[in-house]
């Protein structure tokens, strides 16, 4: 008999339930973001850098915009693999090798700034 109940209580169907109507969200002042100062702060490029960014100090996100440029202008990206990046004359000084991934570039920037 117990198995019984279990089973019918099992098969009884769940009572609907009406679900309260959410509340509209109320509306967030515009908070204003502000960027991370280490990110913000100048950093004065090597020699070999300085060659394809300028000698100027620069934030470090600037530095890697402008080393994206200079790829770009160059069309120094691989056709095949885009995420290949061939060096030309300055570049491979900064670099060391003709090619790089572009994963790569983070870490070379970083080796060649100094605060």
């Amino acid at each position: 008999m117990a198995t019984a109940k279990k089973a019918t209580a099992k098969a009884a169907p769940k009572a609907a339930t009406k679900a309260a109507p959410k509340k509209a969200a109320a509306p967030k002042a515009a908070a204003t973001r502000k960027p991370n100062a280490a990110f913000m702060a100048p950093l004065n490029p090597s020699d070999k850098l300085a060659a394809v960014v300028g000698s100027k100090a620069l934030p470090r996100t600037e530095i890697v915009k402008k080393v994206w440029d200079y790829i770009k202008a160059n069309n120094l990206q691989d056709s095949k693999n885009k995420r290949m990046i061939n060096g030309d004359d300055k570049l491979k000084a900064l670099f060391g090798k003709a090619q790089i991934s572009m994963f790569e570039l983070a870490k070379i920037v970083n080796d060649n700034v100094k605060k």
